[in-house]
């Protein structure tokens, strides 16, 4: 089981890198909060037949945890995720993650009585260095002016903390209870469009303006990006959580910010000799993990 946690951490971390640059492309005159919840509808859509086989045997307590963990995750996490990621660029979003394993298995280890190994803090601590490496290289040239960094900074420490707070939550509800992984990622979905719903009717006012010119085959974009990153990047993430102590899944969810390297030249974006050490070092703290 341990090697299904890793295969699908490292596989929902590749799944948001590629999300995370199509969303960055896109054109739109969408807000954040409207971005999010026209993902979260359409993710919603794909994965409501879970909801409605399930909706009569759902344990109470764990529910509640799942319902909080996507108001906090991916309701506001994900609006301030996208708000950030307009500001920073990609490569520098991602990166913000590397604040995730530290925070996480300090938290699992107090509540959840999750103590990592010496040899899985070397991992995380690899892995950690390696995306902190990664926020050293240049900035992104399309990331926006320079004024907008700071902001961009304090809305990607917000989605960072919102993400954390929403990992640790989906962590102990499945930890209480044996709901499936993939139902669980239903239900956060759920609560999170639930939430964003009083923005419908803005929703609905910019989808039906006229489209930029040139016109740009948005749709297609929205759907790849939702697919990858909403449906099946937040279901891994539950999978790893199901089967991996906290602080060591979001370890290994953190290396997205690495994965990100390869994919920088398609925003214009060289990461250099620096870039390439620090994906070889998260290397080395994933395989520390796995073999852990």
């Amino acid at each position: 089981m341990v090697a299904i946690g890793v295969a699908a951490a490292l596989l929902a971390a590749l799944c948001w890198t590629l999300s995370s640059s199509l969303w960055r492309r896109l054109p739109t005159s969408l807000g954040p909060a409207e971005l999010n919840l026209l993902k979260n509808l359409i993710a919603l859509t794909l994965q409501l037949p879970l909801l409605v086989g399930a909706a009569v045997s759902l344990p109470a307590g764990p529910t509640l945890l799942l319902l909080l963990s996507g108001v906090l995750g991916i309701a506001l996490g994900d609006s301030f995720y996208f708000a950030a990621l307009r500001r920073l660029g990609t490569r520098r979003t991602l990166t913000f993650d590397a604040g995730g394993p530290a925070v996480t298995a300090a938290a699992g280890s107090l509540l959840l009585a999750e103590v990592p190994g010496p040899q899985q803090w070397l991992g995380i601590g690899l892995i950690s260095l390696a995306v902190l490496l990664v926020a050293l290289q240049r900035p992104d040239p399309s990331a926006g002016a320079v004024n907008e960094m700071g902001l961009g900074v304090v809305l990607a420490l917000a989605a960072l903390g919102c993400g954390g707070a929403g990992a640790l939550l989906a962590r102990a509800a499945l930890r209480a209870s044996a709901l499936d992984p993939w139902l669980a990622s239903s239900l956060r979905l759920a609560a999170a469009t639930l939430v964003l719903l009083p923005l419908m009717g803005r929703l609905g006012r910019h989808l039906r303006r006229p489209r930029p010119r040139p016109k740009t085959r948005r749709w297609p974009l929205v759907l790849v990006a939702t697919l990858l990153g909403t449906t099946a990047g937040i279901g891994l993430q539950q999978l790893a959580l199901a089967t991996l102590p906290g602080g060591l899944a979001v370890a290994l969810l953190a290396t997205a910010p690495v994965m990100a390297v390869p994919l920088a030249p398609l925003e214009g974006d060289r990461p250099g000799a620096l870039g390439v050490g620090a994906a070889l070092l998260a290397l080395v703290g994933v395989l520390l993990l796995a073999l852990s």
